[in-house]
């Protein structure tokens, strides 16, 4: 993409930006790159493989990327929604970081596939994504993509969840949180869990149990959960890192629904828009009470 090459040529010979966030080709497809000087600006692609979420280089808990300085980093439309989240929540300031927004004509699943978007390879994030065009940017590159051929298979598979009994959805997520080895793949590729230190390493009171036995794996991901209600932008990073395969989009997308239900809220990137969990109304349902 030269319009994207170029213009990270000219920030980095400027001063502008210490590194370029953004992608490039790897061994295994597309990955993330860091670009600080003005020759390695031609290393950057984007295409459907161009998966990450780069806004989790932001994270206040990754000083090394800090210390190449004032970051200046590429985004689709899901990564600007996590800017969003974290300057929602003072994690950044705007003026800390530039934003490259590049229109996305959506994803495949992971970035070792080919980069032709099909039903069968689209990443299921890209179902009803509201941000084709990042708003939340100083730059804006590439062209305007045609919509991905994206299919409603998360929420179908939802629907078909919550038709099973209590019983029958207890089986299920005890089958699937069994598998969880505490290995945190999940909190580290999430752009917004960016606590210092995270609950589960607290130790005095210990909180939630470290061992990888379901009842500790239980109130681990019943914890995150509830921590990114109203947070979680859909990117669906925790599901591709997961190295057992637990379907975390499941409870992602399942809580992004009651959000929408109950504070008629859907995540947005316009840091201006409080979220649910910083926000009162006097009309909520407060079904809890009843």
């Amino acid at each position: 993409m030269k319009e994207l090459r170029d213009l990270t040529r000219k920030l980095l010979a400027d001063g502008d930006a210490g590194v370029v966030i953004g992608w490039e080709e790897g061994r295994r497809g597309a990955r993330p790159a860091f670009i600080t000087t003005p020759d390695d600006a031609d290393k950057l692609i984007f295409d459907a493989r161009c998966v990450h979420n780069l806004a989790n280089y932001l994270n206040p808990r990754k000083p090394q990327v800090k210390a190449l300085g004032k970051p200046a980093v590429v985004v689709k439309g899901c990564d600007a929604k996590a800017v969003a989240g974290l300057l929602r929540e003072a994690q950044l300031t705007r003026d800390r970081v530039i934003l490259i927004g590049v229109r996305c004509g959506g994803v495949v699943q992971t970035p070792e596939m080919p980069a032709e978007l099909t039903e069968a390879t689209v990443a299921t994030r890209c179902y009803g994504c509201d941000v084709r065009e990042p708003k939340l940017v100083d730059h804006l590159v590439g062209d305007a993509r045609p919509e991905p051929p994206v299919t409603a298979a998360l929420d179908r598979r939802i629907a078909e969840l919550d038709a099973l009994s209590p019983r029958e959805r207890w089986q299920f997520w005890t089958s699937q949180l069994a598998k969880c080895t505490r290995c945190h793949a999940c909190r580290q590729a999430c752009p917004l869990c960016h606590c210092e230190r995270c609950i589960t390493d607290k130790t005095q009171p210990q909180w939630i149990e470290s061992s990888s036995h379901l009842r500790g794996n239980f109130a681990w991901h019943l914890t995150r959960a509830q921590h990114l209600a109203g947070r979680c932008v859909g990117c669906g990073e925790c599901e591709r890192a997961c190295p057992v395969g637990i379907p975390l989009s499941l409870i992602n997308r399942k809580l992004q629904l009651v959000v929408k239900d109950l504070f008629d809220y859907t995540v947005t990137d316009d840091p201006e828009v409080p979220a649910p969990i910083g926000a009162y109304a006097v009309d909520d349902k407060q079904e809890f009470i009843e």
